[in-house]
C-alpha cells in the first residue's frame, strides 16, 4: 500500500510531532510511505486565482502539482493535526483548497446536483489533538473538527475515512493519558 502522511503542526517537539514519529515507526515496512509537512515545507496556504489564472484551472498550477501527484499516488491519506478555533489550522484549510481542487479531486456534471467524486478508492485516517473537554464537542459542539471527514474528504472527494482518532483536553492532560493515546496509534497504525 502506498501510504501518504500529511502534518500539519509547527513544532515537532511536542505531542504532534510525537504522533507523526508513532506513526512513521509502526507502519508495516512493506508499505511504501511520504511524508508532506506542510510548515517544514513552507506550504503557501493563500488561494489566489484572477483574470489571467482561472479558478477552473487550478488543476494545472504548477505550484501545487508535485501534491496532486502525491494524492494521486496515495492509497491511504494520514491526516495529523491540531484543531484550533473548531477546525483545522488555516495552513492546512489553505492545502485543501490549492490542492483539491475542481477537475483533480472533483467534478461537477450538468445533469447532476451532487459532485463526481474524482478520489474514489483510497481512504483515510484522520488522528487530531484539541484543548476542548470531551462533553462540550458531545453535546455543545458535534461537528467540531470534523469538516476535512464529513463536507471534503467523503462528501466531495469520495475519499473514505476508515479511522477517526482524537484526543480531546490536551491542555488537562497527563504524560499517562497522552501515553495511552499514543500507544492507541501504534496499534492502529501497526494495523493499517
Amino acid at each position: 500500500m502506498k501510504i501518504l502522511i500529511i502534518y500539519t503542526y509547527p513544532h515537532h517537539e511536542s505531542l504532534n510531532g510525537d504522533i507523526l514519529n508513532t506513526v512513521i515507526k509502526n507502519i508495516n515496512h512493506s508499505h511504501q510511505t511520504r511524508v508532506i509537512d506542510l510548515y517544514k515545507e513552507k506550504f503557501d496556504p493563500v488561494l489566489y486565482f484572477d483574470k489571467i489564472h482561472k479558478r477552473r484551472h487550478l488543476q494545472y498550477d504548477q505550484e501545487t502539482k508535485a501534491y496532486r501527484e502525491a494524492i494521486s499516488w496515495s492509497d491511504h491519506i494520514i491526516f495529523i493535526f491540531p484543531i484550533w478555533w473548531s477546525g483545522m489550522p488555516a495552513i492546512l484549510k489553505g492545502f485543501i483548497d490549492r490542492v483539491l481542487v475542481q477537475n483533480f479531486a472533483y467534478s461537477y456534471s450538468t445533469k447532476k446536483i451532487l459532485p463526481n467524486k474524482l478520489l474514489k478508492g483510497k481512504s483515510a485516517s484522520i488522528i487530531v489533538t484539541h484543548d476542548t473537554p470531551k462533553l462540550m464537542v458531545k453535546f455543545v459542539q458535534q461537528d467540531y473538527g470534523k469538516v476535512l471527514k464529513t463536507q471534503v474528504l467523503e462528501s466531495m472527494c469520495g475519499i473514505k475515512v476508515r479511522q477517526y482518532l482524537i484526543s480531546p483536553n490536551i491542555r488537562s492532560s497527563n504524560l499517562t493519558q497522552r501515553q495511552k493515546f499514543l500507544k492507541k496509534i501504534e496499534q492502529y497504525t501497526q494495523k493499517i
